[in-house]
């Protein structure tokens, strides 16, 4: 059976807004039937690296917010950690990240809280039923002991999955620092011996004695080591570093994983705000043009439909002049032209196979 994915326009007439229109979406789509009272429901989205332009507004983020507190819930924005070394790798810088880019409690509503924790490495380990590349998930913890889950996501394009949307926001996006490591790497973290200190940080965290402290440098074992990561969190020079050797179907099939780790047995709903559709991932330090014209607001309880409705969406647009891909000839993939060597559909159809949502849906639209 298909999915109802309900969408609504950017056009907004005078004595009415997209704040307005937002709220009408989410209602028609069912997010009101839920039951939030004295719940904690956790919003996942992602606050921008500082330097990019392209990330949502949190004046969105405020609507959803208000509209579960409105039903009785406890609403919280969240992210974890990166993998990478950035403005978002640790709690601290990620909450400075968050407030420059205009999210606060005084902005949105509700508190900030980075899911795993100061370092990225306060996780849960979550079964993933039928994972075919992951047993267990290493989740957030603050993001497992919600009770409801709702992603708000910019949908837009990604160097690695072809595009970034719910399920990217969900599976990546909930990974602690370890989980994101075990989605990029088909191998085990190494030392870079020109930023390693000795300071024998990793050597605490290890219970497997896999980092080897050898004339003031640690080298990691990988007879011992067992993919873990949690070396790659505490290390206070970024010395660790994942191997990141996956390639990019498998780290398709492993965030459909993880997201289905995240939603599995408990509510969920999904928003994807299809809008400054840049070529890369909002993780950059900056953003390029738009690939696209702005398409609008899209919502449902099913993730893949979702998706799939905004890859549909944006490569039925024209490509805008002056973006990156300003080649006449190029293909009806807008996404896949990008980046030639990504393939999102095996994200979607992974995801379909876990039983996550299905590809099929039928298009409302909510004026």
């Amino acid at each position: 059976m298909s999915s109802a994915v309900y969408f609504t326009n950017l056009r907004a007439r005078p004595g009415d807004n997209l704040l307005d229109k937002l709220e009408r979406l989410v209602t028609k789509a069912g997010m009101g039937e839920m039951d939030f009272a004295g719940k904690y429901v956790a919003i996942k989205i992602h606050f921008g690296e500082p330097g990019n332009l392209a990330y949502l507004r949190p004046n969105y983020a405020k609507v959803v917010v208000d509209y579960v507190k409105a039903r009785g819930g406890k609403p919280f924005l969240t992210d974890c950690n990166t993998l990478y070394v950035g403005g978002r790798k640790n709690a601290l810088d990620h909450l400075e990240s968050a407030y420059t880019n205009g999210y606060n409690p005084f902005t949105v509503g509700c508190h900030l809280l980075i899911a795993d924790g100061l370092k990225g490495t306060d996780e849960v380990y979550v079964p993933v039923e039928g994972g075919e590349y992951v047993k267990e998930a290493k989740i957030g913890r603050a993001i497992m002991d919600a009770d409801i889950v709702i992603s708000l996501n910019h949908f837009k394009g990604h160097e690695m999955t072809g595009f970034g949307g719910a399920l990217k926001n969900l599976g990546m996006g909930c990974g602690s620092r370890a989980g994101k490591m075990e989605m990029h790497s088909a191998g085990k973290p190494y030392a870079d011996h020109a930023l390693c200190v000795g300071c024998g940080a990793c050597q605490r965290i290890c219970a497997h004695d896999a980092p080897i402290l050898h004339n003031g440098k640690v080298t990691i074992d990988h007879d011992r080591c067992v993919g873990c990561g949690r070396c790659i969190g505490i290390c206070p020079r970024d010395a660790i570093q994942p191997a990141q050797d996956e390639s990019n179907d498998i780290l398709n099939c492993k965030i459909a994983e993880y997201a289905k780790a995240v939603v599995d047995g408990r509510p969920s709903f999904h928003i994807n705000l299809v809008m400054d559709v840049s070529p890369n991932c909002d993780c950059h330090g900056e953003n390029d043009a738009a690939l696209v014209p702005d398409v609008g607001m899209f919502a449902s309880f099913d993730p893949v439909a979702l998706d799939q409705a905004c890859a549909d969406a944006v490569n039925a647009q024209p490509i805008l002049p002056g973006c990156a891909i300003d080649d006449e000839a190029h293909e009806a993939d807008h996404f896949h032209h990008m980046h030639p060597t990504t393939n999102w559909v095996s994200c979607l159809t992974h995801a379909e196979k876990l039983g996550l949502g299905t590809r099929d849906y039928q298009l409302v639209t909510v004026k």
